[in-house]
């Protein structure tokens, strides 16, 4: 929706907006705790408060959205197909195309957990839907694996509707979370955290009846001896996202094996001319706030796109991820304007200086795998290293 928005502010002629729902607003309207909109609104919405403020837009602007509509054909010079309950089968010829298609969980078929399949065993987000869209409690006691946003919400959640939650598992020595989450979801309820831990077996046929909980060692392996059976009828997996870019590959969109999503330029443009991407799709976000703002980019740019094509600019300058850095996003710059680079580090730690080349530097207070870092380099910065042919991103941690 912020892509359309902003395409239409920025003089498309003609926006569409696709969609597979029943209405605008993606897994905003079930995620109804507040925290959203902090940064971006500066007031703190529930998730289907946020969604309503760029409805309200769209129809304002009188964008056309082309709802309970899947797109399932793209190609790289902007034809997709689509099917849909309406308008059945057709073909659409796009000037420029944004991709916001988000992210996927991962579920138990990528997880290779060994043991029957019981009912009882679902991802977090699906849980989500369940109790908030349908009113329907999954189970009564419940084991969380892995410590994702969305993990540490249900905990919180199902604990308000009256469940045990026995645990939340976490394979890694700190939450995959937000620090807030972790504090507002898990301590405040006093819900029990095993971080360093993994599910080793699903028991149960029908009915999910336990799961075998056991410590795992500095390569992320279970060790032996350690293992204990928790009774519960309700897995939870919150266990990491994945975008979802089945129509990127299919228009021959270059891929980042690091984010899982494009390779983007400042301007979010894909390696395909006239494609863009933004969102959970480019790659996984932890605050609808910045997908918000990198939405407006690419929705920015792609009408551009459509009104003066694409003047090809001087160079290309790669953005790579260094020392104590996962990954970068843009992956390459234009040398031409100023951007914004989204990373993630690998490890956490305090006292953290990240250095962009010789160029610029910040010093957060502290930095964590789970919380993107976001980092503002301006024309001035970009002109020092318009003649470089890469630009090195890398964290020092002293603490």
């Amino acid at each position: 929706m912020a892509a359309a928005i902003s395409a239409k502010n920025e003089g498309a002629e003609k926006v569409l907006l696709i969609e597979r729902a029943e209405s605008p607003g993606g897994l905003l309207p079930q995620c109804i705790h507040n925290g959203f909109g902090l940064l971006y609104f500066k007031e703190d919405l529930t998730g289907p408060e946020y969604s309503e403020r760029f409805i309200q837009r769209l129809n304002r602007l009188g964008i056309e959205v082309m709802l309970e509509t899947m797109v399932i054909g793209l190609t790289a010079d902007g034809e997709l197909t689509v099917a849909g309950s309406g308008n059945g089968s057709q073909r659409l010829r796009a000037g420029a195309v944004v991709l916001a298609m988000g992210c996927r969980e991962k579920a138990r078929g990528a997880l290779n957990i060994p043991g029957a399949r019981p009912a009882g065993v679902l991802t977090a987000g699906t849980a989500q839907r369940y109790v908030n869209m349908e009113g329907f409690i999954p189970g009564r006691e419940i084991v969380i694996l892995g410590s994702g946003d969305v993990g540490m919400i249900m905990a919180r959640r199902l604990t308000l509707e009256g469940c045990t939650v026995q645990a939340v598992v976490e394979r890694l020595p700190y939450v995959g979370g937000l620090i807030r989450n972790e504090v507002q979801c898990i301590h405040d309820f006093d819900i029990p955290l095993l971080l360093e831990h993994t599910v080793t077996f699903i028991h149960g046929e029908k009915r999910l009846s336990g799961v075998t909980v056991a410590k795992v060692g500095p390569e992320g392996e279970p060790v032996s001896g350690t293992e204990n059976q928790v009774p519960c009828d309700t897995l939870l997996l919150s266990a990491g996202l994945i975008p979802e870019n089945e129509l990127s590959t299919m228009a021959g969109v270059e891929l980042d094996a690091r984010t899982g999503g494009p390779v983007l330029d400042e301007r979010c443009e894909t390696s395909a001319p006239g494609i863009f991407s933004a969102g959970n799709v480019a790659h996984v976000h932890d605050l609808v706030d910045n997908v918000t703002w990198q939405s407006e980019t690419a929705g920015k740019y792609a009408a551009r796109f459509t009104l003066d094509p694409r003047v090809a600019g001087p160079g290309k300058v790669a953005v790579r991820p260094g020392a104590n850095v996962r990954y970068v996003v843009p992956q390459i710059l234009s040398g031409e304007r100023p951007a914004t680079l989204y990373l993630r580090v690998t490890r956490p730690g305090r006292n953290a200086t990240i250095r962009v080349a010789d160029i610029l530097r910040k010093k957060p207070k502290a930095v964590k795998p789970s919380e993107m870092i976001k980092v503002e380099v301006s024309a001035d910065h970009i002109k020092k290293c318009a003649d470089a042919e890469e630009i090195i991103v890398d964290c020092d941690i002293k603490g």
